[in-house]
């Protein structure tokens, strides 16, 4: 079972690294397709390059040995951009396929890389 888990983190973990990576640099660059995306949601097009640079450090904390409690602050980070992502989306009307299924898809592998992590990238509580 432990190999098992062990490919589930990895393939999630590659996942939400070149997602979150691909993403993070366009909105760091404030790229047209991402300006389109989030103009309509009412945010400012600054938010974009604290979003992507926030992605782009958040995904070198996950890949990284190390700094587990580092680990867990990113992984939050990417849990709440991507479900605030959706609600701004469904909040406004946006029910378009790249809208909703981008940020669900980025969602379920945080939570699958994160609840799959080894042993050696978690904080351990010790009683």
């Amino acid at each position: 079972m432990t190999k098992i888990k062990n490919i589930i983190y990895w393939v999630a973990t590659g996942l939400l690294s070149i997602g979150m990576l691909a993403s993070g640099i366009q909105q760091a660059l404030r790229t047209k397709a991402m300006v389109d995306l989030i103009i309509p949601l009412g945010y400012p097009t600054y938010f974009l390059t604290l979003i992507g640079i926030w992605k782009i450090l958040g995904v070198i904390a996950i890949l990284m040995p190390k700094f587990k409690l580092v680990k867990e602050w990113a992984y939050a980070g990417f849990f709440f951009i991507m479900t605030g992502a959706l609600f701004s989306h469904l909040a406004m009307g946006n029910y378009g396929i790249k809208e909703i299924i981008g940020p669900i898809m980025q969602a379920i592998f945080i939570i699958l890389s994160w609840y799959f992590r080894p042993l050696n990238r978690k904080i351990s509580s010790k009683n």
